[in-house]
């Protein structure tokens, strides 16, 4: 599955009202780990088609960025049933990410 790309107008819709567990990546462009994770969430997307997974610009989501208490990046929130249910704060490996997810 593809990685969806979210907007403040796009975020209640993908993530709040999904029927799966959707996993956040608060990322900016400037932020070296933000881009050295994009690949490990490609992997697991195309792997796990049961999990959403999408990314949010914090530069252009800031009111998304602060209502969910975001100081560092990156940071992956896991969500279910419109809940923010898991984080992951930093650059992490393929191996830890797949361990923080349901099998």
């Amino acid at each position: 599955m593809e990685i969806i790309e979210l907007t403040s107008e796009t975020f209640d819709a993908e993530v709040l009202q999904s029927d799966r567990l959707v996993i956040v990546d608060f990322w900016a462009t400037w932020c070296t780990p933000c881009r050295m994770l994009a690949p490990v969430l490609e992997e697991i997307a195309a792997e796990r088609t049961d999990i959403k997974i999408c990314k949010i610009n914090v530069d252009e989501a800031q009111d998304i960025a602060e209502k969910y208490g975001v100081m560092s990046l990156p940071i992956l929130i896991f969500f279910e049933n419109g809940e923010a249910v898991n984080e992951s704060l930093g650059l992490i490996s393929k191996d830890q990410l797949v361990s923080l997810l349901p099998k």
